[in-house]
């Protein structure tokens, strides 16, 4: 055959080429920890993407630079000497457009299948409840005393599902050893099914810009043996009324997002730092002076427009935390107030 020798080349280095642009993907695009069955996978799917990618990127580019070095015009041959001239070859275009299609069908057959093995419910899943605001993630356990907390914990080899929503504006959960990331849209109920494999400390994200401080929005996610699952529910599930008034409103700043705008270490965030803010003066967007006493942070909470701290604009606080903590004070009978609890531990921390 007249090219045969050409294209075994050619053949041998395309293999060559798609090795070295699959080794280089996989280091240019590590992929985190898997620690999920879901990721898995995932992670198959994304390592027949790299591998088809890397023999497309192969076939392309050894075709052209084998053409341009080896049949390059030499010096010693005439300018006047031309190629063969063809306008095209019927079976290679019905070739190249068929596999195309054939490999997209694969491809979207493979993610289908993939994704609806991710959402299938489990009889032995559990429910844990997350809640995402600007900027914080609140995560409760309705099958387990009602416990809410600022960070997801997951006994391993459960399989956990993640009933989900805002309070506010689109946010997008995301734990990256995890592979599976849900958006939460305010006013909807979205579902995420996650079933963790390895004990250890990760991070959710929200993978969604949701305003100033969306790269803050990170909580814990700690994946614990059954045991300690168990043992972290029951010193979890202690009635959060029996606490002290600090202990309660440092509780309450977590289960309401308020650490997600205040520091209470001096950390400048969305909202003005709480170290040091009861007892001193701040000026008002206003140009005044006040006083921050229990009146000024009951009523910055309540009606959070009303005396802006100069350097902070409206509308970032939530308007309804007077209806929210009426809604969870309902809960422990008139036991609690939210309000004066934060205003203990906001004091607490100018001591």
């Amino acid at each position: 055959m007249k090219y045969g020798r050409h294209f075994a080349i050619v053949a041998v280095l395309i293999v060559i080429g798609s090795i070295v642009a699959y080794v280089l993907l996989e280091s240019i695009y590590a992929l985190p920890l898997a620690a999920s069955e879901e990721a898995d996978g995932i992670d198959a799917l994304f390592r027949g993407h790299f591998i088809l990618i890397s023999f497309l990127f192969a076939l392309v580019v050894v075709f052209l630079l084998y053409s341009v070095v080896v049949f390059r015009r030499r010096p010693d041959e005439p300018e006047d000497v031309e190629g063969d001239h063809f306008h095209g070859h019927t079976g290679l275009e019905i070739v190249w457009t068929i596999i195309p299609l054939m490999l997209v069908v694969v491809f979207g057959v493979w993610g289908a299948r993939l994704l609806t093995d991710i959402i299938a419910p489990d009889e032995d899943e559990i429910t844990i409840n997350v809640v995402g605001q600007q900027w914080s993630w609140r995560f409760e356990y309705p099958e387990h005393g009602d416990i809410t907390s600022d960070e997801l914990v997951l006994p391993v080899h459960q399989p956990v599902r993640l009933e989900m929503t805002s309070i506010d504006v689109l946010h997008s959960f995301w734990v990256p050893e995890f592979r599976v990331k849900q958006d939460l849209v305010p006013g909807q109920i979205h579902e995420l099914r996650i079933t963790p494999t390895d004990e250890g400390d990760y991070k959710t994200r929200c993978a969604e810009i949701c305003g100033t401080s969306h790269a803050y929005m990170i909580s814990d996610v700690r994946v614990v043996s059954e045991d300690d699952f168990e043992a972290w529910v029951e010193e979890s599930s202690t009635s959060i009324a029996e606490l002290e008034p600090v202990e309660r409103g440092l509780t309450w700043s977590q289960q309401f997002g308020c650490t997600g705008c205040h520091s209470p270490d001096g950390t400048a965030l969305a909202g003005p730092t709480w170290q040091g803010l009861f007892g001193s003066e701040v000026q008002l967007a206003s140009g005044e002076t006040v006083l921050v006493d229990e009146e000024y942070i009951r009523n910055s909470i309540l009606m959070p427009n009303d005396q802006l701290h100069a350097g902070f604009g409206p509308n970032i606080m939530p308007q309804n935390f007077e209806e929210l903590f009426a809604e969870e004070e309902a809960k422990y009978d008139g036991e609690v107030s939210i309000i004066d609890d934060l205003i203990v531990y906001i004091q607490s921390l100018s001591e």
